[in-house]
């Protein structure tokens, strides 16, 4: 009997564009910045504050996960900031949150307008971006970097090409000697649509960071772990993050999570059937509750990035 073979498109015949002559949704000179006014507040907001002082106060670590939208809502000096002062430790993001990044850093501007450009298939075919990303891959691998540092020496090397990249959150990440890392989905982000994709050295890039984010985790007991925005990446990372760190015979066990989003959650800390939708909602379950059933708190901080995480630095501000 023969064996079926699932046919596979040409991925080499997808035509690439100049990024160059692209609108910008979101713009260097209209970043954020750190001090800005935030009207934001809330009981659980205050509480996590504390937790990342008493955390770095004694030597714990404070792991950030963050959506790609954080980065596109112009909050990436605030993550900078954070890195800077020691108050985050580890930083992660999912693919998009790498690519948002990448494009700030060369280009000055990220985001286009999807509704239009996916109706003439231009979405996401940019030349720069997907040659220069998958070559930052490929070559780092080489050197036995993973994902989040690849990208982060393609910087370091030409700093010409990367005029902004006092703004590039993954490499002043690696300038201040904090991990950045990045967990790919195959097939997720718009530099897998470039022909010089080379899907193994992606996924054992990734796999590299994925080690080094378990590593933090091992270490995560008395500390924070954040969830700002990611409702698929970050609470599965997490999870299985923590779930080999136990395994390893690691104590982690008294720690703080807390997950930022828009859902409305109601008494997100109650139990909850799979009757209900919100008990399929990863972050509730992967971040907020699951995680600290051997100590801990979960919390969660409902708002828009924008408002909800300069109130969260405006907190910090001053004590660490």
């Amino acid at each position: 009997m023969a064996i079926f073979t699932a046919p596979e498109a040409d991925l080499s015949r997808t035509k690439m564009y100049d990024v160059w002559d692209r609108h910008n949704l979101v713009r260097i000179d209209n970043l954020a910045n750190p001090g800005d006014a935030s009207a934001f507040a809330c009981e659980e907001l205050s509480v996590l504050s504390d937790r990342i002082v008493t955390a770095r106060q004694h030597g714990r670590p404070v792991v950030f996960m963050y959506g790609a939208h954080v980065i596109k809502c112009g909050l990436s000096r605030f993550l900078i900031d954070f890195v800077k002062r020691g108050i985050v430790t580890h930083l992660a993001s999912n693919g998009a949150g790498s690519i948002h990044d990448f494009e700030l850093a060369y280009l000055g501007g990220t985001s286009e307008h999807v509704p239009t450009a996916i109706e003439d298939g231009s979405f996401g075919m940019w030349e720069q971006t997907g040659g220069w990303m998958n070559d930052a891959i490929n070559a780092g691998h080489a050197q036995g970097y993973g994902y989040g540092r690849a990208l982060a020496q393609a910087v370091e090397d030409n700093p010409a090409r990367f005029p902004h990249r006092a703004d590039c959150v993954f490499y002043q990440a690696y300038k201040h000697n904090v991990p950045a890392t990045y967990h790919i989905t195959i097939g997720t982000d718009i530099i897998h649509q470039h022909p010089r994709a080379d899907f193994g050295t992606i996924g054992a890039s990734s796999g590299r960071d994925f080690a080094a984010f378990v590593q933090s985790i091992c270490g995560l007991d008395g500390g924070v772990y954040i969830n700002m925005g990611s409702a698929v990446t970050g609470p599965e990372v997490f999870l299985k993050a923590l779930s080999i760190a136990r395994n390893q015979g690691n104590k982690v066990e008294a720690i703080t999570t807390a997950t930022f989003d828009l859902i409305d959650l109601g008494d997100y800390k109650s139990g909850i059937s799979d009757k209900e939708p919100n008990y399929y909602y990863r972050p509730r379950k992967n971040v907020i509750n699951r995680p600290v059933s051997l100590g801990g708190t979960g919390l969660y901080i409902r708002g828009n990035h924008a408002e909800t995480l300069p109130a969260l630095y405006n907190l910090l501000e001053g004590r660490l």
